[in-house]
């Protein structure tokens, strides 16, 4: 067993009437990539907002690096946030603001860097996930889908953190253009090693970039797997939900 990252003890968490989380307990070791699969609404987005502090739990324990996420103060939980980088959904772009001011964002804000450091790690990062010196300047509504996701991903990157979140890469992306960013993902934690949770159903995803695949249902871990193991399971319930999932 290696140190464990992020650990999820008993957790619950509702929307009203709607439980999403009924007990969730799991843990990411150092080093490692867990994917999430999963229906639709059983919580996969949930447990990485509240990962990282966006969303509270109802009841149990959320922890990363040590510390219950939900009783930091803002300060430490700034000071954790720095550490941590999520990639979200959509992109989540800010459209008035250029690639590299997008990218910058986060060091403008929480970082003592002159804007000559600042503007070396954003070209550093966006070389990283492959974007051209020529989009650096582009606003938001100028680039594709894929690109926009790649410019997220510079983004989470730029403190260089030690875990990193991420919420369907895939979302809305051909397939052409998916396998890119997953070789991209596959690529970053090669180069940088850290620790991640990537929720996303589509299965060439998971198979890419995971080392192991937490499967919830009703909002419970049902299956925890190698990622081989996962896709050959003969368990009835993945063998249901992968026939239903083709890439």
């Amino acid at each position: 067993m290696g140190d464990v990252v992020i650990r999820f003890e008993d957790v619950k968490k509702s929307f009203g009437s709607q439980k999403v989380l009924d007990g969730l307990s799991f843990d990411v070791e150092k080093g490692r990539t867990l994917g999430i699969m999963g229906p639709s609404g059983s919580g996969k987005s949930v447990i990485l907002r509240t990962a990282i502090g966006l969303l509270q739990p109802d009841a149990g324990r959320v922890e990363v690096e040590g510390r219950e996420v939900p009783k930091l103060p803002r300060r430490e939980l700034s000071g954790l946030r720095r550490r941590m980088g999520y990639l979200f959904q959509e992109g989540a772009l800010i459209n008035w603001l250029s690639v590299s001011e997008n990218v910058a964002l986060p060091l403008r804000e929480n970082s003592p860097l002159s804007n000559g450091e600042v503007l070396a790690k954003v070209r550093e990062k966006l070389e990283m996930v492959h974007i051209p010196d020529s989009a650096y300047a582009k606003m938001p509504s100028q680039i594709s889908g894929g690109m926009k996701k790649r410019v997220g991903l510079a983004r989470a990157l730029i403190t260089d953190p030690e875990i990193i979140l991420y919420d369907e890469p895939n979302a809305g992306l051909d397939p052409e253009i998916s396998a890119s960013i997953n070789e991209t993902i596959r690529e970053l934690k090669e180069r940088l090693g850290g620790t991640a949770i990537v929720v996303e159903h589509r299965v060439n995803c998971i198979k890419t970039v995971a080392d192991e695949v937490l499967f919830l249902e009703a909002g419970k871990a049902l299956v925890r797997l190698p990622v081989d193991e996962f896709f050959e399971s003969p368990h009835p319930r993945i063998r249901t939900f992968l026939g239903l999932k083709p890439d």
